[in-house]
């Protein structure tokens, strides 16, 4: 049988370009302005006239940043700039104090046996997603649309209980959608060095739109806040969050930090959820085979219960191999706080220091195959030390996504029940080439061809 092609990726631009054209790739789109040699480097060195850059590849130094040195190399505020008219002082963007004590109330929510009481809602997502996608059937369908629809549905019903379709969740959805088309991914603070009181400026119809959000998550907020004076709040995310009080000083968030909290979760949960969920069905499309197993392990999910999930061995690699192939958040900034010395070359203090999940997962000396889709990688010697080493989809060490299993749990949901009951084909002449913007994303939409599921014989 003739082997598919490599799953899609964008061409790397030439080893040496000028940094003015550099700064105008980058702009169209951070993957393809990185040059090839990236995908075999250890470590690479970019410099501008306002700041030294250092892409870091080598899995050592990779733990050292995340995992052994942390507080030594915070989070850069650079690429946060950029969305702090959405996000506010959010746990994305904070570090030190503030954002341990953020991490403190935050993280109980999400622990493994809190994944447990999500599920049901997570369920009646996933389900209402499957039933959406039913009425397109015998036709071609943008599925990112599907996707980013879908996992908004899952954050909302999550978090706030409610649907989608809740006047307030919809609402947030198509101003999000208006957010992402006017957010540019590189804003003018993340090149050039500015003081604190200087004015940062960003595109009117970006601001509007973010200001638009906020104020319909403070809405949320504000009710649920009602709801659990008065003793009558469902018991969802957004209840455990809020009634959680930081065991070192007793105190819960006010609820301005609430909505900056909120609109992460919005914006980590549904982009990067969407991004992978669309990548995941292109590549079951790419391979009908293994389309087919993840169907017949799919006839696990029928009650809706948790403990179904546990059986899906398979799509969780598939799922695994789909977040190395198409990391969601495909690049991470950090700050060198003091000087440092890395494979002999000097780091000065300020320095940025990116770790790209895209360049790593694909490194060619640490990978066999690496731009094939392999889910059977993850029982192969290479692949689980490259697990433990090369591989970080949700970060790694303190900072690790707290979202992570949630994460999981889901993709792994919506993959299977989608492909239980549909199949997917790819559209030719349409093959999405993968663009870095808030998530990856493909730059013309991911098209796939949907039927009823009928088994091979």
């Amino acid at each position: 049988m003739t082997q598919p092609p490599h799953p899609p990726k964008p061409q790397a631009r030439p080893d040496k370009v000028s940094l003015w054209r550099y700064m105008k790739l980058f702009k169209q789109d951070l993957l393809s302005a990185q040059p090839a040699k990236l995908y075999r480097a250890w470590m690479a060195e970019f410099r501008t006239p306002f700041f030294r850059s250092f892409l870091v590849n080598q899995p050592d130094l990779v733990a050292l940043l995340l995992k052994e040195r942390p507080k030594e190399f915070p989070k850069s505020d650079r690429v946060s700039e950029g969305l702090r008219p959405l996000l506010g002082n959010s746990v994305f963007v904070t570090n030190g104090a503030v954002w341990e004590r953020q991490r403190r109330i935050i993280d109980p929510a999400f622990e493994g046996g809190r994944l447990k009481d999500t599920y049901p809602a997570m369920w009646a997502a996933a389900n209402a997603a499957l039933e959406r996608l039913k009425s397109q059937t015998d036709g071609q369908v943008e599925i990112e649309e599907f996707a980013s629809y879908a996992a908004a549905d899952v954050i909302f019903r999550t978090l706030f209980s409610i649907p989608i379709e809740h006047e307030i969740a919809n609402e947030v959805f198509h101003k999000f959608r208006i957010y992402q088309r006017t957010q540019p991914i590189l804003n003018p603070a993340a090149l050039i060095p500015m003081p604190a009181w200087m004015p940062r400026f960003f595109r009117r119809d970006t601001r509007q739109a973010a200001k638009d959000i906020r104020a319909l998550i403070t809405r949320l907020t504000e009710d649920r806040m009602r709801e659990i004076d008065a003793g009558i709040a469902p018991d969802d995310l957004a209840t455990k969050i809020m009634t959680m009080a930081d065991p070192e000083t007793g105190e819960t968030f006010s609820t301005e930090e609430m909505v900056d909290q909120v609109a992460i979760f919005f914006l980590a949960g549904h982009e990067t959820s969407a991004s992978a969920l669309a990548w995941g069905l292109y590549l079951m499309a790419l391979y009908p085979d293994w389309q087919d197993k993840l169907a017949a392990e799919a006839q696990a999910l029928e009650q809706g219960e948790f403990g179904e999930i546990r059986a899906l061995t398979t799509s969780r690699d598939v799922f695994r191999e789909v977040l190395r192939l198409y990391p969601p958040v495909p690049m991470m900034v950090r700050e060198a706080a003091g000087s440092e010395t890395f494979r002999n070359r000097n780091v000065p203090k300020g320095a940025q220091l990116v770790l790209s999940p895209w360049h790593l997962h694909r490194h060619e000396r640490l990978w066999d195959n690496p731009d094939g889709f392999d889910p059977t990688r993850w029982h192969t010697e290479n692949g689980k030390t490259c697990q433990r080493h090369a591989y970080i989809p949700f970060s790694a060490g303190p900072r690790v996504c707290t979202g992570a299993g949630f994460a999981m749990v889901e993709g792994v949901l919506l993959l299977s029940l989608m492909v239980r009951d549909l199949s997917f084909a790819p559209v030719p002449g349409k093959e999405p080439i993968p663009e870095a913007h808030l998530t990856v994303r493909a730059r013309d939409g991911i098209w796939l061809e949907i039927r009823d599921r009928v088994p091979r014989t």
